[in-house]
């Protein structure tokens, strides 16, 4: 029983990515395990070794081929003095090589996937230094593993270059919204899953992301405009500035005197997320195409080889072209197209079931749904645009899911009619609908085991035939929490290492948005200024209504009404302050008392929260 049409297939005869995904093949990392100082594996390749074998009958044949390729892993020479290692992780890191060192590009998510895939490169083109660091975009992905490759120690004057903006997202995405987005990463990229034919078998952008230490080292250069030039180590780096497309802080470039072509996250080998299923801003599919344009002009004819963050170079300067005006018109039209459809008065839900490529671009490879999806691609232009509501008043005001799902059951006749209803849908093949009758079943009655194992194999079945990467992983996460392995968020969320680079203004901006604001808003005015030596700044802290604001000031300026309290510290002090270790050291004047009842209010976010059961 398939849950997903599987028709429309480019053919398999056509092994170009095949070839391209092993070309410049140096060595791989054996065994293909990277491991924590505590011993703690937090990468194994080694577990995808299965899917050398045939497509089962458990996996889409689309994803088992793109998982195949995904599964690669070694270093790679991609042009002279430019390689990357690929296969350690969700992400590739790249390294351009410099005339006394290496410029490392995109260091994964893990500090010790980043040290093993340097370790790797090291072993093959000699124990070069890291002269430079450049992070091509905001995500976590691409700059979590930065300590790996650029210690405390090694850092001093080694340049860190990302585009404008790069720090804000990164905190905004990372920090604000980190706990509920790395609980629904854990199902998006389905970390706890087996890997295993029947089980997560990739993501159609990697295989799945490490578990290591996450960190961040700033940026200390800002690529403000299209057309900046940076010198690094004797390495010629022409940027594209290319913000709102797959991050809101992205960017291209050309090392020029090796004509190779970095595309970021722009052009990869699938169609990429216009909104994530983890949970992100919404991009701009528009924007995203126009620069994709511009890309084919901007750099001209001055490359003969294009690579990317993700997946496998494109060699051959035509055929780069190609796959940028593809990937172009492939945002352009899902862009255009919801919004000729969206203008007829059709719902997000209604244009993602009529929408459909033309022939040309359903037939790339690269332009397929692995890891984004037409279907929650539409909706999210859709969402751009108008919003979460469609305009009828009846899903203006309904009724929380669970209050709902008792609502469907009474209405139903019970719960006996509508667990056969369900069946019978399951049986005929519509997949779908079954899940929707036995999903309210299990918010009326979260305890209902045979309605929640039903359910679970409703959701096998719609992973087995999902084509996109991310909706099988999430099937079947789903289907592994009904029957009672929730488990925790499965992916890095200790942001300490993120937070260490923050800038006062943001960690403050991180303690807000955990004040518990119905119990705060009892409190009387709380006024608190902070005097940060390093910065020479004074800092004060309001908390009225609720709501935790504050403001930076010149350190000579004195706001009315005067501060209960203030502190005089340094950043890493208030680091510290922020982290628990108390006020040992920091020199105080006023009511230390409303630090306490400041923290009081400071609520700790639910890691484990349920995501299909209420």
């Amino acid at each position: 029983m398939d849950a997903a049409p599987r028709d429309g297939l480019p053919p398999f005869e056509d092994r170009t990515d095949f070839e391209n995904a092993d070309r410049g093949f140096v060595a791989a990392l054996v065994p293909a395990v990277v491991t924590a100082g505590d011993g703690r594996v937090v990468w194994d390749g080694d577990a995808y070794a299965f899917l050398a074998g045939d497509c089962p009958d458990s996996a889409h044949p689309g994803l088992w081929r793109q998982s195949q390729l995904c599964a690669r892993q070694g270093l790679y020479e991609v042009t002279e003095g430019v390689y990357q290692v690929r296969g350690l992780d969700l992400a590739n890191m790249t390294l351009l090589e410099g005339d006394r060192g290496v410029v490392v590009v995109d260091p994964l998510i893990s500090a010790e996937c980043a040290a093993a895939a340097l370790a790797l490169y090291r072993r093959h083109r000699g124990e070069r230094p890291v002269t430079g660091l450049v992070y091509t975009h905001s995500h976590v992905d691409h700059f979590g593993g930065a300590r790996g490759v650029l210690p405390r120690e090694a850092e001093a004057g080694v340049p860190v270059i990302a585009p404008v903006g790069f720090l804000e997202h990164a905190v905004s995405e990372n920090v604000f919204a980190g706990p509920a987005v790395a609980r629904r990463a854990g199902f998006m990229h389905g970390t706890r899953l087996p890997k295993a034919p029947d089980a997560q078998i990739g993501t159609g952008l990697g295989t799945t992301m490490s578990t290591g230490t996450v960190s961040l080292v700033p940026p200390t250069v800002d690529v403000t405009h299209s057309g900046q030039t940076e010198i690094v180590d004797g390495v010629r780096i022409l940027f594209q500035l290319t913000p709102g497309t797959e991050a809101p802080a992205e960017m291209n470039f050309l090392v020029t005197h090796r004509r190779a072509l970095c595309m970021a996250e722009n052009a990869t080998h699938t169609l990429h997320n216009i909104l994530t299923l983890r949970g992100a801003l919404v991009r701009d599919a528009r924007v995203w195409s126009r620069y994709l344009d511009e890309a084919i002009d901007f750099f001209s004819d001055a490359y003969d080889v294009a690579f990317a963050s993700h997946h496998w170079p494109t060699w051959g300067h035509e055929n780069v072209v190609r796959l940028l005006a593809e990937q172009r018109d492939l945002y352009a039209y899902l862009h255009d197209q919801t919004l000729r459809l969206l203008n007829n008065g059709l719902t997000g839900a209604e244009i993602a079931e009529e929408l459909r490529l033309p022939p040309a671009l359903e037939g790339a490879w690269h332009a397929r749904g692995y890891f984004g999806s037409l279907s929650h691609n539409a909706k999210a232009v859709y969402q751009r645009y108008l919003g979460w509501y469609d305009g009828n008043p009846a899903h203006l005001w309904e009724h929380p899911p669970v209050q709902l799902a008792e609502r469907y059951v009474e209405v139903a006749g019970g719960r006996a009619p509508m667990l056969a209803a369900a069946r019978r849908y399951a049986d005929a093949g519509d997949l779908r609908f079954a899940a929707t009758l036995l999903n309210h079943l299990v918010f009326a009655d979260p305890d209902d085991e045979e309605a929640r194992r039903t359910l679970a194999v409703v959701y096998e079945g719609l992973g087995h035939g999902a084509e996109n990467g991310t909706w099988r992983n999430i099937y079947l996460t789903g289907a592994r929490e009904l029957v009672g392995d929730a488990g925790g968020p499965a992916v890095a969320t200790d942001t300490a290492g993120i937070t260490s680079a923050l800038g006062v203004g943001m960690l403050l901006d991180s303690l807000a948005v955990r004040i518990d604001g119905p119990r705060a808003a009892r409190e009387p005015r709380l006024i608190i200024d902070l005097i940060i030596i390093d910065e020479e700044r004074r800092y004060r802290i309001n908390l009225e209504h609720g709501a935790l604001t504050h403001r930076s000031l010149p350190l000579h300026r004195t706001p009315k009404p005067h501060a209960g309290l203030t502190l005089t510290l340094t950043r890493p002090e208030l680091l510290g302050l922020l982290a628990g270790r108390g006020l040992a050291g920091i020199e105080t004047d006023g009511d230390r008392g409303l630090l306490k009842r400041l923290f009081s209010y400071v609520t700790q976010p639910d890691r484990r929260f349920s995501v299909v059961t209420p």
